[in-house]
C-alpha cells in the first residue's frame, strides 16, 4: 500500500504518469487502474485486495455438502462411499461427486473419526560416562555437510576415541544412509576391534523417531555386537564436545578449500587423520599425540553371534517387513528388528512379552494383536551389552 501512496502522491503533484510507472516499474495500464480505484474509494482503494477467485468453477453445490453432512448425521456408521452411493440414488441431476470429496466434506465439518496416530519416539538421551581407557567409549557423528568442487555433497562421517581422541575414521559420504554407515563401521570394527559403547545424538543412521526407544538398524547391531549405546540430548551438542572440537579442526583444515570429487576430498581426510593422531601435539592430552596414548581393542570383531532366548516360550525371527508371524496372526514391531531373532514369552493369560537380547520391547494380547510399549530400558546409561 505504501507503493501505492507514493505512486498517488507524486502523480497528484503534477508528475506524468508514464515516466512515474517507468520508475515504478508498472505498465501505465496499472497506473491508470490504481489512479481509478483511489478516484472511487478514495485511500481505501490502495490496499491489498484478495485474489480469491470470485467463483470455483467445480465447487460442490451448498445443498449437496448440505445433504452429506445430513446423511451422515443420520448415519454415523455410513462412510464416504456409502453416502456417494445414497446421493447417486437420489438422481438430483447433478455431477456426482467422487468419494474423495464427500470424505472432505466430512472431514471439514468435523464428521470423520481418526485412527489412533503412531507413538513417535521423543528422544531424551542417555547417562553419559567419563572413561579414561581407550576403547572404553568412541564418539561418532557426521560432520555438516558441505558442497566439493564438483556440486556434489560431501557428508563426513567421523569416529574417536573419547579416551585418547584418536581419529578413527574420517569417510567422505554422499549420504547418510545407514548402508554406507554399516560398510564404513564394519572396517574400523575390522581394524580397530570393538569398543565397549558408542556415543552419538539421535539423528540419522544412529537413531529412529518411530521405533521402539529411539532405535535404529545400526544402533540394533551394535547391540548385537555387544556395544552399548550413549546418546546425547538433542540440542545439547556440547556432550559430545571432543567430537565437535575436532570437527572444527577438520573444517579449517580439510575442507577449506573442498576437493574437486569424493577421491580427492578423501585423500585429503586421509592426510588429515595421519596429522591429527601422528603430528599434531594435543593441549587436552599435555602436548601428547593420540597415537601415544591409543592401543586397538582386545575385542576383535567376528561377526554376529547367534541369539537364543531359552527361557522364552518361543523364538521368532522378524521379517523382512517389520512383523512376527505368531500363529495366523501379524503382529507389527518395526522394520529395524527386520532378520533379527525375537523371544516371545506368555507372561498372563493371552498377554505375551517380546523381548531382543536381554531387553524387554512390549506386550501384545491375542485379540488386537497390537504391541505397548515396555518401560524406555535405555532411559538411563547403558552399560556393555552381552549376547543372549
Amino acid at each position: 500500500m505504501d507503493e501505492r501512496l507514493r505512486f498517488i502522491a507524486r502523480l497528484l503533484d503534477g508528475e506524468r504518469m508514464a515516466g512515474l510507472c517507468r520508475e515504478f516499474d508498472i505498465s501505465r495500464q496499472t497506473g491508470y487502474k490504481i489512479y481509478a480505484r483511489y478516484k472511487d474509494c478514495g485511500l481505501h482503494g490502495l490496499t491489498d485486495r484478495s485474489r480469491r477467485p470470485y467463483r470455483q468453477a467445480n465447487r460442490l453445490p451448498f445443498q449437496i455438502e448440505s445433504l452429506i453432512v445430513q446423511l451422515r448425521r443420520e448415519h454415523p456408521s455410513w462412510g464416504a462411499p456409502k453416502i456417494r452411493e445414497k446421493v447417486k440414488r437420489l438422481r438430483l441431476g447433478i455431477a456426482l461427486p467422487a468419494i474423495s470429496t464427500v470424505h472432505a466434506v466430512l472431514d471439514r465439518h468435523g464428521l470423520v473419526t481418526r485412527g489412533r496416530r503412531p507413538n513417535h519416539y521423543k528422544a531424551e538421551g542417555t547417562g553419559l560416562s567419563r572413561p579414561d581407557d581407550p576403547n572404553d567409549l568412541w564418539c561418532a557423528d557426521y560432520k555438516g555437510e558441505f558442497m566439493l568442487a564438483d556440486r556434489r555433497y560431501c557428508y563426513p562421517l567421523t569416529i574417536t576415541d573419547f579416551a585418547s581422541r584418536y581419529l578413527l575414521c574420517c569417510e567422505a559420504l554422499g549420504t547418510t544412509q545407514e548402508i554406507y554407515a554399516f560398510t564404513a563401521f564394519e572396517r574400523v570394527f575390522k581394524d580397530f576391534g570393538l569398543p565397549r559403547a558408542i556415543r552419538s545424538d539421535n539423528g540419522v543412521p544412529f537413531a529412529s523417531n518411530s521405533a521402539f526407544f529411539g532405535l535404529s538398524k545400526l544402533s540394533v547391531w551394535w547391540l548385537r555386537l555387544g556395544i552399548g549405546i550413549e546418546r546425547i540430548r538433542p540440542g545439547n551438542p556440547q556432550q559430545n564436545g571432543r567430537h565437535e572440537r575436532m570437527h572444527l579442526t577438520l573444517k579449517k583444515e580439510a575442507t577449506k578449500p573442498p576437493g574437486q570429487n569424493f577421491l580427492q576430498q578423501q585423500a585429503k581426510f586421509d592426510a588429515f587423520i595421519h596429522d591429527y593422531n601422528w603430528e599434531r601435539p594435543h593441549q587436552a592430552l599435555n602436548m601428547r599425540y593420540p597415537a601415544e596414548l591409543y592401543t586397538p581393542s582386545a575385542r576383535p570383531y567376528t561377526g554376529l553371534p547367534e541369539l537364543h532366548y531359552p527361557f522364552h516360550d518361543m523364538t521368532i525371527t522378524v521379517t523382512q517387513c517389520g512383523r512376527l508371524c505368531f500363529g495366523r496372526r501379524k503382529i507389527n514391531l518395526s522394520g529395524v528388528f527386520a532378520g533379527q531373532n525375537v523371544g516371545v514369552r506368555e507372561v498372563a493369560d493371552h498377554i505375551w512379552l517380546i523381548s531382543f537380547m536381554h531387553y524387554d520391547l512390549g506386550f501384545f494380547d491375542d485379540e488386537t494383536s497390537r504391541v505397548e510399549c515396555a518401560p524406555n530400558p535405555f532411559s538411563a546409561k547403558v552399560s556393555t551389552m552381552c549376547p543372549v
